[in-house]
């Protein structure tokens, strides 16, 4: 969601606690699954909304979003941004149609640990360049995931990200940037997927311990984006399509480690 306040340092993180912001992960995995399943043509966005409260309500988690400080509270416990919604779509009483591109976020804490991550679904069948952005749209996060353990600087990362979107012909919002997480959902540093003279002041050293949530915003078109009246969905200026995907992840001695990754993808020892 929203930037952490500050530029203090990172807070590291030990194999244990990693660990335990893992069992959070699986519990976001598991919710954007049944996003997932639910997902379809005729559905209305509040009824994946309440699916997903009672989900976590059954496994004792704590949704993050819901009550989210803003002008209002956020009022639910995922962001369901359609189309042009770039992120933070309120569910309500929309209906889905063929065609659509829905953005999924959601995150919970459990046992006292964060997880964050957010998938893009593609309503039946939709068009072209709407598919191709999703594409380019998950492999600009795959970017983030593949150099985290390759380069010394996040500036390094977010570049890459930045050039394979703009080369694709779409845009990277500036607006929204990535974040720290762990005992609680924005923690430091600022994450952004682009860089430029604020970002590179801003700039972070890649050390083992980091968790990050890392969230690509991509436009069809144009960057800039607006803020309805609910004060809380943002749209492209456009009204072009945007998509947005993000995982929580962990940089280790031994590598990149997906906290939100699928159940049984990614669950190996952290050392």
């Amino acid at each position: 969601m929203l930037r952490p306040n500050t530029n203090r340092p990172p807070e590291l993180k030990s194999a244990r606690e990693i660990a335990l912001m893992r069992e959070a992960g699986k519990l976001v995995a598991r919710a954007l699954k049944i996003c997932r399943d639910l997902a379809k043509p005729g559905a209305k966005t509040i009824e994946i909304d309440q699916a997903v409260e009672a989900f976590y309500t059954a496994h004792m988690a704590i949704p993050l979003f819901k009550g989210y400080p803003g002008k209002t509270p956020f009022p639910a416990v995922t962001c369901l941004s359609v189309n042009e919604q770039v992120v933070h779509g309120i569910p309500g009483q929309r209906v889905l149609k063929e065609g659509d591109l829905l953005k999924v976020d959601t995150a919970c804490k459990l046992n006292g640990w964060c997880a964050d991550r957010a998938i893009t679904i593609p309503i039946g069948v939709v068009s072209p360049e709407k598919a191709r952005l999703l594409k380019v749209g998950e492999e600009t996060l795959q970017i983030a995931i593949d150099l985290l353990p390759r380069r010394r600087w996040w500036s390094q990362v977010a570049s890459e990200m930045q050039r394979h979107v703009e080369k694709a012909g779409f845009s990277v919002v500036t607006s929204y940037v990535g974040h720290g997480i762990g005992r609680t959902m924005h923690e430091n540093p600022q994450v952004p997927n682009y860089v430029d003279h604020e970002t590179r002041k801003a700039d972070f050293r890649l050390e083992p311990g980091l968790t990050l949530a890392v969230e690509p915003m991509v436009n069809m078109r144009r960057a800039e984006v607006d803020t309805l009246g609910d004060q809380w969905t943002v749209v492209t200026r456009d009204r072009l399509a945007s998509v947005h995907v993000e995982h929580t992840l962990a940089l280790t001695a031994n590598g990149v480690f997906i906290i939100t990754a699928d159940e049984g993808a990614f669950d190996d020892e952290v050392k």
